[in-house]
C-alpha cells in the first residue's frame, strides 16, 4: 500500500506553499509540522512525499527533520510526555518525575539517547521523552501530556497526573 495524504490535508500544504513564493524550501518547516500533528510522527514516507512534494531531495527535508528535537521520528504512544529538563526544572525535580512517570506508565528509558530519544511503554499508551525549557521556569518541575500543560508536577504524584490520561 502506497503512503497517502488525505486530501484536506494536502489542501492546507498546498495552502501553505503559497506563503513562500520564493523558495518552496522555505516550506519544509511548516508541512513537516502540519504531517507530524496529522500522523503523529515524521516517517520516511512522510520525508519522501514532502521532497517530491517541493521539489527538494530527499536530504534538503532529512536534514530539517534530524536538526530540530521536536520532530519525532519514531511513532509515539496514545500519550505523549514530554518533561523539561533544562536547569531550573532540574533543579526542581524534573529528573525524579521523569523517573516516577516512568514506573508508573511501564516505561524503560534505558535504550533513549540523541538520536533515540522517546520511549514507549509496553501496551503503546504511553511515550516520554526530554525536552529542553517548557517556558515555565519559576513553576517546575513541569510536563507536557500531549499539549495539555503541567507545572509543579510533584514526582509521588506522577500516578495521579498519568490517571488523568486512562
Amino acid at each position: 500500500m502506497a503512503f497517502a495524504v488525505p486530501a484536506e490535508l494536502e489542501s492546507k500544504m498546498d495552502e501553505v506553499i503559497t506563503h513562500y513564493p520564493v523558495s518552496k524550501r522555505s516550506a519544509v518547516l511548516p508541512l513537516l509540522h502540519l504531517m507530524q500533528e496529522h500522523f503523529r510522527f515524521i516517517s520516511e514516507d512522510i520525508v519522501a512525499w514532502v521532497a517530491a512534494k517541493l521539489g527538494l531531495e530527499l536530504i534538503q527535508v532529512l536534514e530539517v527533520v534530524t536538526f530540530y528535537p521536536g520532530f519525532r521520528q519514531t511513532a509515539p504512544g496514545k500519550y505523549h510526555i514530554r518533561v523539561c529538563r533544562t536547569l531550573s526544572c532540574a533543579m526542581a525535580g524534573s529528573f525524579d518525575l521523569m523517573d516516577a512517570l516512568c514506573k508508573e506508565a511501564g516505561i524503560d528509558r534505558s535504550h533513549c539517547d540523541h538520536h533515540h530519544p522517546i520511549a514507549v511503554s509496553a501496551d503503546g499508551k504511553f511515550s516520554i521523552e526530554f525536552a529542553e525549557c517548557l517556558a515555565s521556569c519559576g513553576f517546575g518541575p513541569v510536563c507536557m501530556v500531549e499539549n495539555d500543560f503541567h507545572e509543579k508536577v510533584e514526582p509521588a504524584k506522577a500516578s495521579v497526573l498519568l490517571a488523568r490520561y486512562s
